[in-house]
């Protein structure tokens, strides 16, 4: 009987930390005033470089959970690579397929072909390996949903 109530413990306390509660914020909370889905983000932005916004997506992946990288669904095949302001903000791996949503800065990184330090030397470059963006965004808050 000890062992049966023990074993029960045991059971409800791990899956009890597998599961993170609605609410848990990571840095500052962010606030949800002209927050937009993750996917939207790149046509808000337009033909600015960054710009401070709060976004709503899911974590596909916890690349590096001291500094909180990750990666964000941006939809249609996108990726928004994320980490946190402040490097000391540690997330865990299990954030991974949770939405969340986070404030901060969106921010448009150019991405150079291999031939591009030979400015425009290379004839057989064509107009396919134009150069790529992605974006980043730096996470001053995180909130899981």
């Amino acid at each position: 009987m000890r062992s049966l109530i023990l074993l029960f413990a045991l059971a409800f306390s791990v899956s009890a930390q597998a599961q993170l509660p609605h609410g848990t914020v990571y840095g500052t909370k962010p606030g949800t005033a002209g927050m937009m889905d993750a996917s939207k983000v790149d046509a808000y932005m337009g033909t600015k470089t960054s710009v401070s916004t709060t976004i709503k997506g899911r974590i596909i992946t916890v690349t590096k959970e001291k500094g909180g990288w990750f990666e964000l669904d941006a939809g249609n095949g996108k990726i928004i690579n994320a980490h946190f302001k402040n490097y000391n903000t540690t997330i865990p791996t299990s954030l991974k397929g949770h939405t969340v949503i986070l404030e901060g800065i969106a921010q448009r990184q150019f991405i150079a072909d291999s031939g591009q330090h030979f400015a425009g030397n290379n004839p057989t470059t064509d107009k396919k390996q134009a150069n790529k963006q992605s974006l980043v965004f730096e996470v001053s808050g995180m909130m899981v949903e």
